[in-house]
């Protein structure tokens, strides 16, 4: 069985290389997220290389093996569940379950993931919108744009927060960016690098950066 630090490793390298389109997990960017050193990362991506669970690259950084990606998505399942489980049967909210879930993703059996899974009936995405994997080990691609590419008029719903940050999540409550809100392009200035949105009569001007963090569905223009 895996080491709560190998988990938490694994995790890391898979989302950072998810989100770089499928490059290497850079040395810093590990040291950054996980909060250690960057010669702690070069000692443990060594044992992960040993282990067949990534292949490391000096100066390059680290890439799952088949093995490693499927304890990642093992890892990413629990904890995904673990947050839809707390946020419908005990009423957390969005901004409190990712803590939570990141210290009971490593003590729960997969039995009882997978016991949760069924439980909820079988969820595709967890409070955020990120999707859940499948016992298998697939996993569905998140479709949809970032909302700063959108044109004026253009309407959208929210599909994704992809900054998980219970600051970043309660702001995204106050102004009514919740997950699922639908809205529409009021502006988007790329001079200025702001976009504004109406949702719920309610109109929020965000900077690109931030909008950047929100994938959305297209609903057409009106």
């Amino acid at each position: 069985m895996a080491s709560l630090t190998i988990e938490n490793y694994v995790k890391a390298i898979y989302q950072l290389s998810a989100a770089a389109d499928g490059s290497a997990a850079a040395t810093g960017k590990l040291a950054e997220v996980l909060a250690v050193s960057p010669g702690t990362v070069t000692s443990m991506l060594k044992t992960l290389s040993e282990s067949g669970l990534a292949e490391y690259v000096p100066y390059e950084g680290a890439r799952l093996t088949d093995a490693g990606r499927m304890l990642a998505l093992r890892v990413l399942r629990r904890h995904r569940l673990i947050e839809l489980f707390l946020v419908r049967t005990l009423d957390l909210s969005w901004d409190e379950v990712h803590e939570e879930a990141e210290n009971m993703e490593h003590a729960v059996s997969d039995l009882l993931v997978d016991r949760i899974d069924a439980f909820l009936g079988y969820p595709a995405t967890d409070p955020h919108g990120d999707p859940i994997p499948k016992a298998d080990g697939t996993v569905a691609r998140s479709a949809g744009r970032r909302l700063s590419q959108l044109a004026v008029g253009d309407r959208f719903r929210i599909g994704r927060v992809l900054d998980q940050s219970p600051e970043f999540l309660r702001y995204l409550t106050e102004t009514g960016l919740r997950l699922d809100a639908e809205g529409s392009v009021v502006s988007n200035r790329t001079e200025s690098g702001t976009i504004t949105v109406e949702v719920s009569g309610q109109q929020t001007t965000l900077s690109h950066a931030v909008a950047d963090r929100l994938l959305v569905e297209e609903r057409g223009s009106g």
